[in-house]
């Protein structure tokens, strides 16, 4: 019994070891690049959920996250392009807020499974603009939640499907993936590796 304890406090102190670690190498986007623009839309009550989930407006990624994303601004940024954000890390608790509001796991993962890639900092919600902040149409609002928002939905104009295939092939050069139903949505392909956290936002640093 004694022998069977001790284990169970090292593989309890290890993960929690090794999560505390996780969280205190998050970084800020900001902090790397001020080429980026920002609408981290849980930071107002100008969301799906019409509610205020953010303390204040940050993008915080994993550090291997963070440079394939300045990567990818890079490469937008020479054809005319820069990366607008709408969110990064989302702490475990705010996945929470958003399922108790809407259960589809078609549109928002479920925390009580293997939650969002958010919740681990190696994904973002993005599209882009041009360089002097004008919109660049998708097809549809961020966080519609709906046909017009799936990257498998053909019906549009050549304009809105070429800013699509922009997207889309900018952000796999640097190793991020897709998912069907949401077209703002990239995940880093490392992902697996990394715990899922509930840090709260840095937002009195």
């Amino acid at each position: 019994m004694r022998l069977r304890l001790t284990f169970s406090f090292i593989v309890f102190f290890s993960f929690f070891s090794s999560e505390a670690h996780a969280q205190n190498t998050l970084v800020n986007i900001a902090t790397l690049s001020s080429e980026f623009s920002y609408e981290i839309r849980y930071a107002t009550p100008n969301n799906f959920i019409k509610e205020t989930l953010y303390d204040c407006a940050v993008c915080l990624l994993q550090p291997e996250v963070a440079e394939a994303l300045l990567e990818a601004n890079q490469y937008f940024c020479e054809l005319g392009y820069r990366i607008r954000l709408y969110d990064c890390y989302r702490p475990l608790d705010v996945q929470k807020k958003m399922w108790a509001k809407v259960p589809r796991p078609t549109y928002v993962a479920n925390p009580y499974g293997n939650g969002s890639i958010h919740n681990k900092g190696a994904a973002i919600d993005m599209t882009i603009e041009t360089l002097d902040g004008c919109f660049v149409d998708m097809g549809s609002d961020y966080d519609f939640f709906g046909r017009a928002s799936h990257i498998d939905n053909f019906n549009f104009s050549e304009e809105i499907m070429a800013n699509r295939k922009l997207l889309i092939d900018g952000m796999r050069k640097v190793g991020f993936k897709t998912v069907r139903t949401e077209w703002w949505h990239y995940s880093f392909r490392k992902n697996w590796s990394y715990p899922t956290l509930n840090e709260p936002l840095p937002c009195n640093d």
